[in-house]
């Protein structure tokens, strides 16, 4: 079992990986998630790189999405899936544009989690308004 902040960089790090590209954006993103929100209070930063690794890996093995998927939401406690949810929305809509296929897997995620479709909704438009360019 991973710790719940494993769980938590697994999800960025895989809604970024989506698209075979992690951008700088979303990268920046994740490493400022890491260091300022409160559930990473106690994280020791000087692992999210090897976090991101091991979360790599997993990708790489036979049903990679769904055993990370899983990992993911066996780590988490409900509160904590919102989260997830939530930060992944985040790498998402620091990008530029959203792919087709961070979108599916934003979809994933959301069925796969239990977020229901209206704090999803409210979820994707606060992410949109934070990341929102002038």
């Amino acid at each position: 079992m991973i710790s719940q902040q494993d769980a938590l960089i697994y999800t960025m790090v895989m809604v970024s990986a989506a698209d075979s590209v992690m951008t700088d954006a979303e990268l920046s993103t994740i490493g400022e998630i890491v260091s300022h929100l409160p559930v990473f209070r106690d994280y020791d930063r000087n692992r999210l790189t090897k976090t991101a690794a091991d979360c790599a890996d997993l990708l790489q093995g036979e049903d990679g999405l769904d055993a990370v998927l899983g990992k993911i939401k066996a780590a988490l406690p409900p509160k904590l899936r919102e989260t997830a949810y939530a930060l992944a929305c985040d790498v998402v809509a620091s990008d530029v544009r959203a792919s087709q296929e961070e979108l599916r897997l934003l979809e994933l995620m959301r069925h796969g989690f239990d977020v229901d479709r209206l704090t999803a909704a409210a979820i994707e438009r606060g992410a949109r308004a934070r990341y929102a360019r002038g």
